[in-house]
């Protein structure tokens, strides 16, 4: 009998692939410009939404930004352990943590901004300044039609 041969695929033609290995270069070009500040991507998220948003609770963090409430309570607790943000307990509920910058964090941000820039805009560098307002786009098109897959849906709005 006749083993069936794997398929042939060729890598390069899937848009996966490609997603995957353009995740891996933000990431690492995020760290080359904010490597200082001992952030990751994930936790200037974090710390970006909470000071758009002073008081949010960890859910809503979690919602905005894509993450799990687990994965979401571990990065809170680096960056409590860390002095840049603060948890308290909701007047309302007491179960409800509430999430505050620190001045130090407020300070780590304000610090990180430049090199988190300089990286959004080393990321989008190769594309001509005309077709990256367009990458942006088909980005969004294609993370809100397919949001609802992800293990840690995005809130809407």
């Amino acid at each position: 009998m006749n083993k069936p041969s794997a398929p042939r695929i060729d890598l390069e033609s899937l848009p996966g692939h490609h997603i995957r290995r353009l995740q891996q270069i933000a990431v690492a070009i995020f760290l080359q410009e904010t490597e200082a500040s001992g952030v990751t991507p994930v936790q200037y998220a974090a710390l970006q939404t909470v000071a758009n948003a002073p008081g949010t609770d960890q859910r809503t963090l979690a919602g905005s930004i894509g993450l799990d409430t687990s994965t979401i309570a571990g990065v809170i607790d680096r960056l409590e352990a860390r002095g840049l943000l603060l948890r308290s307990a909701s007047a309302g509920d007491r179960r409800v943590r509430l999430l505050t910058l620190t001045d130090a964090g407020e300070a780590l941000l304000s610090e990180v901004t430049p090199g988190m820039q300089r990286a959004q805009a080393r990321m989008l560098a190769p594309l001509p300044k005309a077709e990256r307002a367009e990458f942006m786009r088909m980005l969004r098109v294609l993370l809100t039609a397919n949001n609802d897959l992800s293990r840690a849906p995005r809130d809407a709005g």
